[in-house]
């Protein structure tokens, strides 16, 4: 493993309003940092939290309000959905419908995934140096991309037709939530996110169109929280209890950071040590850069007037190579600084 200065450029903006700022996360139940990013910001009033994703456990944020100086107020994404499902049925038997919709292509995508993976994997030991043998790996991956972005297409119709026969944002009870959650976070200096279930996080992050209340404020989001804003959500494990296993492309994220695939937990999750394995991340997921965040690491996005969004990494970062190598990104460096 090297280090060197690696730096993580975000794609170019149309606008300044577009450009994020805020920070993505290691997790921080074992590395508490999110506290010090506010200070950094100076996000000093009130913090609007979503811990969703801890479902039943949503209201369980003393050591998070503890964090950050107990001042976090707590949406309860989850426990207004299942408010929201109790009281338009209509509503959840969709909901389940479409989840069920989701889950069916999954299966289907991980069925011709493993296939697609398997051949890519062969080519690679195959082909060596010569450049006849290259060129069919770079196809190999080419197929890859190809059919994760089938499979988003896919995913994203199921959400449209959703959202076009039910028309979430037209139904009194949703239309209360999402007045009300903008007006907690209009109120607070930055949105912090949590972990947990990324699927339902996502999901209930969609169904109160939060994403949208989000870009006027500094955001700071972890572990799954990191996964869901960002253009793709990837689930992944390299050693689960059944065995090997595929990383998946399960969902089109809120896309407010771009141009960066996360991976939270890499360190366990992810085999780092094996060149072959990283290329399979870091080249089927391009050109968008995929990076580790491990505890006491994270990703800032600051906006400037001059070259737009600027990133920079610290702590443990890693950067996965096209190459197969994981770069350790100098946490010394700052982008922001050049």
């Amino acid at each position: 493993m090297s280090k060197r200065a690696v730096s993580i450029t975000p794609p170019p903006s149309d606008s300044r309003a577009e450009r994020p700022e805020g920070a993505l996360l290691g997790p921080q139940r074992l590395g508490i940092t999110i506290g010090r990013e506010l200070a950094a910001f100076g996000a000093t009033g009130d913090v609007a939290a979503i811990t969703a994703g801890w479902q039943e456990r949503e209201a369980e944020d003393e050591e998070l309000n503890e964090a950050i100086g107990s001042r976090s107020i707590n949406l309860m994404l989850h426990r207004r959905c299942e408010e929201l499902f109790e009281a338009d049925n209509e509503l959840f038997r969709a909901h389940r419908t479409k989840q069920d919709l989701i889950r069916k292509l999954q299966t289907f995508h991980r069925i011709r995934l493993d296939y697609a993976v398997q051949g890519t994997r062969e080519l690679l030991a195959a082909s060596a140096e010569d450049t006849l043998g290259a060129m069919e790996v770079e196809s190999a991956f080419d197929h890859l991309r190809q059919l994760d972005n089938h499979h988003v297409r896919q995913l994203d119709e199921i959400q449209r037709q959703y959202e076009e026969e039910l028309k979430p944002g037209l139904r009194p009870e949703v239309q209360r939530h999402r007045e009300e959650l903008r007006e907690l976070i209009d109120g607070c200096d930055a949105v912090a996110i949590a972990g947990g279930h990324v699927a339902l996080l996502l999901n209930r992050l969609r169904l109160f169109d939060v994403g949208e209340m989000l870009r006027s404020k500094p955001l700071f989001a972890w572990s799954a929280g990191a996964m869901a804003v960002c253009e793709r959500v990837v689930v992944f494990h390299d050693h689960p209890p059944q065995g090997r296993g595929n990383a998946e492309v399960i969902a089109s994220g809120l896309g407010i950071f771009k141009g960066i695939v996360v991976f939270p937990h890499a360190k366990r999750r992810l085999a780092l040590d094996s060149p072959e394995r990283v290329m399979l991340l870091s080249r089927r997921f391009g050109p968008a850069q995929s990076v580790t965040l491990d505890e006491y690491s994270g990703i800032r996005y600051r906006k400037t007037k001059k070259n737009g969004a600027l990133a920079s990494a610290f702590g443990p970062a890693k950067l996965l190579g096209l190459d197969g190598e994981v770069v350790e990104i100098d946490p010394t460096y700052d982008a922001g600084a050049e």
